[in-house]
């Protein structure tokens, strides 16, 4: 067997790739690995949420029966985003957290995403091991009292909602804001979030019935958050995916802001006041180059690790850093989360545009975002495609030809059998053109 986890946990169709018994598997061997010995008579507790797709409501039963089966309590917070769940898995010292999402992924699809003790994503080695216990079978099975019982958390999404407004000492009164839910986990938390901190608030995609999730709307479709912003007259918009780890953002006159420009943003106002420890931005290889070039003229160092979050995660925390991301829109804030909070993000870009009273527009503009290409090519072994020689030679050649006023990379996709060509030049023309060869061949790779 290939290995299971990608790069945010276990993601595919659901009752197909992702189904019940997988899920009851997994979440077996997970508790083998993460759940403490009982002490003093007392289980150890996972902490079990998920977004509102159909399919989690039977993904969670199989977690649930694979938690309690091992032994280990579940407390089950609902529908709530995924880094609620890292935070309560953190607040209620559960031994794991559980977040049954397929984050920005059609409806059909649906995922697992598992959380440490502290509300931290696993690294490769303790994926290795679950995924060793996985193969080996359950090592426990506790009998009469000794079996996990299940306790139902009503208030979870407030115990949340009070955290991220600990975190944020900036009111925000007097803007409008747009927030596109895409029917997904934060529905209810984000416009109230937002509300909270006295933002005036239209909520849209905010309706979910299981299957209306990220359909047409969320991070990965602005096209209804940049009309109703305009519509609206609102000062910004910001698009969550379902499950809510990610912010994308639009401004005033509806033009997108992604999550490099964002990071931009809050990289300068956070070196302004001394909060961005070491003077440094972590963010991926996926970054665009223009935003390299805005922290070197802002005097901020920057740190490139592989594409996911839990890559960002790492290095913030081998740092320590105060801040990291992805182009994607999850930023990462790690004196305050443990993982990419799309609420969280937007409330800060918020608080900068209170505090300065700039619009986001001028506030972003301190990046310049050099043209992009991305071609995404499905294939049928996606690692073997992205380290074929004549794929090596043609990137070499594609780079070369750019110099210092470009660049290539080439990757396969974390969750997908796709590898993803990405192009940046100077011009467009040129970056389209050397994308579409370069995606030719890896089309032609067998």
């Amino acid at each position: 067997m290939g290995r299971m986890f990608g790069t945010d946990g276990v993601r595919g169709l659901a009752n197909e790739m992702v189904s019940p018994e997988l899920a009851l598997r997994i979440a077996s061997a997970a508790a083998d690995v993460l759940a403490s010995e009982p002490t003093m008579g007392t289980r150890p507790a996972a902490v079990v949420g998920r977004d509102p797709r159909a399919s989690g409501e039977m993904l969670e039963a199989a977690v649930t029966a694979g938690l309690t089966a091992a032994g280990v309590d579940v407390l089950n917070v609902g529908v709530v985003p995924t880094p609620a769940v890292a935070y309560l898995t953190d607040a209620y010292s559960a031994c794991l957290g559980v977040m049954i999402s397929a984050s920005h992924n059609p409806m059909p699809d649906n995922g697992i995403k598992i959380f440490a003790a502290g509300g931290h994503k696993l690294d490769d080695d303790v994926e290795d091991r679950i995924e060793a216990a996985l193969e080996r079978g359950a090592a426990r099975r506790p009998t009469g009292a000794g079996i996990g019982r299940v306790h139902m958390i009503a208030d979870a999404g407030e115990k949340y909602l009070d955290h991220l407004a600990a975190t944020n000492t900036v009111r925000l009164d007097g803007i409008k804001v747009v927030v596109d839910c895409a029917h997904g986990a934060a529905s209810l938390l984000g416009p109230a979030a937002y509300t909270a901190a006295g933002a005036e608030v239209i909520a849209i995609n905010a309706s979910p019935d299981g299957l209306n999730i990220n359909d047409g709307c969320g991070s990965t479709h602005m096209e209804d958050l940049q009309r109703a912003v305009v519509a609206h007259g609102a000062e910004v918009g910001f698009a969550h995916d379902g499950d809510a780890d990610r912010c994308l953002a639009v401004d005033a006159s509806g033009a997108i802001v992604d999550g490099d420009a964002i990071m931009a943003v809050l990289a300068i106002a956070m070196s302004e006041s001394g909060d961005l420890a070491q003077n440094t931005l972590v963010t991926t290889v996926m970054s665009n180059l223009g935003l390299h070039i805005a922290m070197r003229e802002a005097g901020i160092a920057v740190k490139t690790t592989a594409v996911g979050d839990r890559y960002v995660l790492e290095e913030l925390r081998n740092g320590p850093f105060s801040l990291g991301g992805e182009q994607s829109g999850h930023v990462v804030l790690p004196a305050v989360s443990n993982t990419g909070d799309g609420i969280l993000t937007a409330l800060r870009v918020l608080g900068r545009m209170a505090q300065t009273r700039k619009p986001l527009a001028e506030l972003a503009g301190v990046m310049k975002t050099l043209p992009q290409v991305l071609v995404n090519v499905r294939v049928t072994d996606k690692a073997a495609v992205a380290t074929a020689p004549a794929v090596a030679d043609a990137v070499e050649a594609a780079a070369a030809l750019l110099g210092d006023n470009g660049r290539v990379l080439l990757r396969p996709s974390g969750t997908e059998e796709l590898v993803r060509v990405m192009v940046e030049a100077t011009e467009l023309d040129q970056a389209q053109k050397l994308a579409d060869d370069l995606a030719e061949l890896v089309a032609a790779v067998r």
